[in-house]
Parts: structure tokens; sequence; C-alpha cells
């Protein structure tokens, strides 16, 4: 079994960390606690990966509802949970989120904001520990100790920043959200791409995704991946003011990198080439990426490690699109939810004589087979999924309990528990066909031929050769990146969130652009009467 294989930092992490609460370090008897340099880094660095997976809503970056995946993802032309008749209206959620009807006192959109600053300030709390009990350590250890928490740490602002704009940037124990003023977005944006340039020489070479003792951490790869994002979106990231349909130029946006002046598409290339150089391919099968022991892919670059004798963290996204009976016949739960649109869809070719491989790796459609037998309905008939019917509100329709592709993707666990919520399956953040995309993308941006890196992505799954357009590589990250929480982060960057698509009608007063970042939650409001508004919403 793998989790015997799993390293000693992660069971010292489970052991020591796996039942704290919010308020661990207050619980904790740093007499006793802190006497060596493990219990440092366990305490104060390890403790803060409990964080990055969850099984409460909003919290983990994947894997829970209602939290950053979903907004990431249920907001776009992607995908879209239907109301199907008492099912999934849930106060009109779902639909509020595709339709970018945002509430400001959504609860569910405070819980994520209150989410993303709970580990933020649990590492500047770390960063006081690892200062405190410096004695404890060599020089080597405090550097790398304190690179990791800052990388950390830059990554929650990175999903604080692409999510909100304009936030408040906390960056020691001493200050608190609720009194700090807000920093504009290129403020954070110039602040987490220098902690990431700072930080990435000192920690951990070697592959997070690979069981060892790596495995699970932030390590230089993952900081190289999210600088490379960073990159790509850097003119939405440099756009201090987002409503007033004028955008800084990549071309002439400029980071120094190792001494060197390179404008943002030229950067992103770097840190792509970085991953190439750290050792990353495609793998030969896709779907292994995503297998039930997914440790051993070379594609993967930061997984949430889970195992369901070790951790909490859950995957519940199967369980949430699965028709019952398709979910019964694997001896699993489901809720009959979440499915692909229809223009999704139609961009895999479905429905036509040249559809794309991925297609039947992503989507469960048509006639349903489990092992090869045909699952029926509780009225005798086939379980048959119909891409084509999906309404934003199924309740008169006759495909009511069957409409739209559902998820797949992922190996179902047949040993995983909560109903199949708790697999060993790790769930995959950052892979490197995502970097061959964005090196694709920066190269046409930047004037240049991305063939070469497109192509290898569709190759490998048995797809033959498109010329590098930008329609054709947005098209591309749909097919290669189906269910991986990339789409609004990708509509965004095209100049098409806040446009009308599949079945949503843009109202006029999108035009403006606000709607591609959320409120301020009204409870962060209320709680510090430093923070403003962002443009377009209420406040």
């Amino acid at each position: 079994m793998k989790y015997l294989l799993r390293p000693l930092f992660f069971l010292t992490l489970l052991t020591l960390t796996g039942c704290l609460d919010e308020n661990s370090k207050d619980s904790l008897d740093e007499q006793h606690t802190y006497t060596t340099d493990r219990d440092v880094y366990v305490n104060a660095v390890a403790t803060l990966y409990n964080y990055i997976g969850s099984d409460k809503d909003s919290e983990g970056l994947q894997g829970t509802y209602r939290g950053v995946y979903d907004y990431n993802t249920f907001t776009t032309d992607e995908a879209i949970i239907p109301v199907r008749g008492g099912d999934w209206y849930d106060g009109g959620f779902w639909a509020d989120l595709y339709t970018h009807n945002w509430a400001e006192d959504s609860k569910p959109l405070y819980d994520t904001w209150k989410y993303l600053y709970k580990v933020i300030v649990f590492s500047n709390d770390a960063l006081t520990t690892i200062d405190k009990h410096k004695q404890l350590l060599t020089d080597e250890q405090y550097k790398a100790y304190r690179a990791e928490v800052r990388a950390i740490r830059a990554l929650y602002y990175y999903y604080l920043m692409d999510m909100f704009g304009n936030i408040p940037l906390v960056t020691t124990a001493d200050e608190s959200t609720e009194n700090v003023e807000q920093a504009s977005r290129p403020e954070v944006y110039r602040f987490i791409v220098k902690e990431l340039q700072e930080v990435t020489p000192l920690l951990p070479t070697g592959h997070s995704n690979l069981l060892g003792k790596n495995y699970g951490r932030v390590t230089r790869s993952v900081a190289n991946f999210l600088l490379a994002k960073l990159m790509l979106n850097g003119e939405v990231y440099s756009d201090a003011d987002w409503t007033d349909n004028q955008q800084p130029n990549g071309k002439q946006t400029y980071f120094t990198i190792n001494g060197q002046q390179m404008n943002i598409w030229q950067a992103c290339k770097y840190y792509c080439d970085e991953l190439t150089a750290d050792g990353f391919t495609l793998a030969a099968d896709y779907l292994s990426n995503f297998s039930v022991n997914n440790e051993n892919s070379p594609e993967n670059i930061f997984t949430i490690p889970l195992d369901k004798h070790l951790y909490k963290s859950q995957f519940q996204y199967l369980f949430r699109s699965r028709h019952y009976s398709h979910g019964g016949a694997f001896g699993t739960g489901s809720e009959n939810g979440a499915c692909a649109t229809i223009s999704t869809v139609k961009t895999f070719g479905y429905g036509t004589s040249n559809v794309d491989k991925r297609y039947a790796y992503n989507l469960y459609s048509d006639t349903v087979r489990v092992d090869g037998n045909i699952i029926y309905l509780e009225n005798g008939k086939p379980l048959v999924y119909m891409p084509l019917a999906v309404e934003l509100n199924l309740t008169n329709s006759p495909y009511i309990k069957t409409a739209g592709a559902r998820m797949a993707k992922y190996e179902v666990d047949r040993n995983a528990f909560n109903d199949g919520k708790s697999p060993d399956n790790d769930i995959v953040l950052f892979r490197y066909a995502d970097v061959l995309l964005m090196k694709a993308e920066a190269a046409v941006r930047n004037g240049e031929n991305g063939n070469t890196e497109l192509n290898l992505v569709r190759s490998r799954s048995g797809m033959g050769n498109r010329t590098a357009t930008l329609d054709n590589i947005l098209a591309e990250r749909l097919m290669e990146l189906m269910w991986e929480g990339w789409r609004r982060n990708d509509l965004i960057r095209f100049n098409r969130f806040h446009q009308s698509y599949d079945l949503r009608t843009a109202p006029a007063t999108e035009a403006d652009r606000h709607t591609i970042v959320f409120p301020i939650p009204s409870r962060a409001l209320d709680l510090n009467e430093k923070l403003k508004q962002n443009k377009g919403y209420q406040r």
C-alpha cells in the first residue's frame, strides 16, 4: 500500500498536527515542542501543508465544494451545475456562479477569503517562530525554512490576488487583516513575484509529486511553475483599474531575471524552460496522471497528497458529478450534479466525425457502462447521459437527471472511503502539459512561433497538428486541462470571461469587466473599515 512508503516527514506531520485546530499554535508548549531543528520544521513549516487540501466546504485549494476550485470552474464556459428539479438549487448559488451574479454577503465567498488568509496568517506566525528558535538551526536550515514558508505564503497570495484583486498585504505576525490598508493588485503582484524570485534558489530541488522527502512540498519546481503562471497573466495582474478598458502591454511589462531584463512573455518562457530543465516530461499515457496511484507521474508538478488511511483531505468532484446509478455501479455514492457545458463538448468535437480523443478521457457520455456492463435506471432503461440537453434549469426537461456529460478523468478508486470522496488519487494542481501550453501562448503573444509546444501536447493524445494561434491555444487548454480548475484564469486573460458564452448572456452592466474579480466579501469590509469594495460592486 502506498501509504507505507510515505516519508517520515508526512507521518510526523500527521502525528503532530493532524488533529490540531486552527488555533493550534496557542496550544503548543513551546518549551517542550521546540528543542531540535526537526521540531521547528515540523511545527512551523510542515504544519502549513495541512491546509493545501481539506474535507471542509470552502477550504483547500481543490477537492471540496464552494471554494477556490468552484469559483474558478463553475463561473466559466467549461462546466455547470444545473438545477435538477429539487436538486442543486441551493438558494440559487450554482446558477449565480454561472451567471456572474455574485453576492457580496455570500458566506462561501467569505469562507474562501478566510481560508486563504488563515494560511497566510499561519505563515507569518511560522516565520516568527523560525526567527525565535533560530539558535536551533544552522544558517542553511534557517534560510531554507524561511524560504519554504515564504513560498507557501506567496502561493496563497497568488490565489487571493487572482480572485479578489486589491487585497490587504499582511507580511508579519504583528499585523492583522482587520486593520491593514488594501494594496493595489499590481503591488501585490510585484510582491508575489519578488518573494518567489528571492526564495526559489533556497527551495528544495526534486519533484514534489514523487514519494520521498519532497513529497507534497513547495519545491523549486512548484515556484517556477507559479512564476510562469504569474508572467503569463502579467497584463491582467499589472492592471490597476480593470474597468477602464485599458490594459498594460505585455511586450512592455518587464521583470529582471538573473540580471537580465525580460518582458513577461519572455519571462514566462524562461520559467517554462526551467521546468523542462528540472526533468518534467509528458507522461506517455494521459490518464496515468490521474490514476489511483499517480505519485510516479513524470508530468505532475504539484499535487495534494491523498491517502484514505492517513489524511482527512477529500476529493469530492467525481462524487458530485455522476448519476446515482452510475456511482452505485462503482460501489460509491454520487450526487448527480456537475456536467460539461454544451460549448465544451462541441469544442471537443462531440457529434462530429473528428472527436478529440481526450473527450472520452475527461467525460462520461451517452450510454454508460461500468466494467463493460450497461448501467440501468430504476425504470429499467439504460443510463444515457445527454451532452447537448443541458439547460441552466432542467426542472421541466425530460432529461432532468441525465442531461450533461459528466466528470471522468480521475480513475475511480474502488476501495475509497466516504462513498468515494476519500480515494488515493493525489489531486493534480500543476502539470507539465500546462507548462508547454503556457510557453506556446507566451511565444505567440510575443510574435513568435508556438507550434512545437502546442503539438507536443496534442500528439501525446494522438491528435493531429494545429497552428498555434491564440484561439487554438484557448481551445487546447480546455480540452487538455478539463476539470483542473484553470478556466476562469484563462478566459480572463483572453478577455472573454465577462462576455456571453454558452447558456450565459452577459448583461450590459458587465461590459466594464468588473466581474473579472470577485467582490470583497461584505463581512471583510465590516471588520476592516480601511478596505474599499472593488469597482462595479455596491460599496
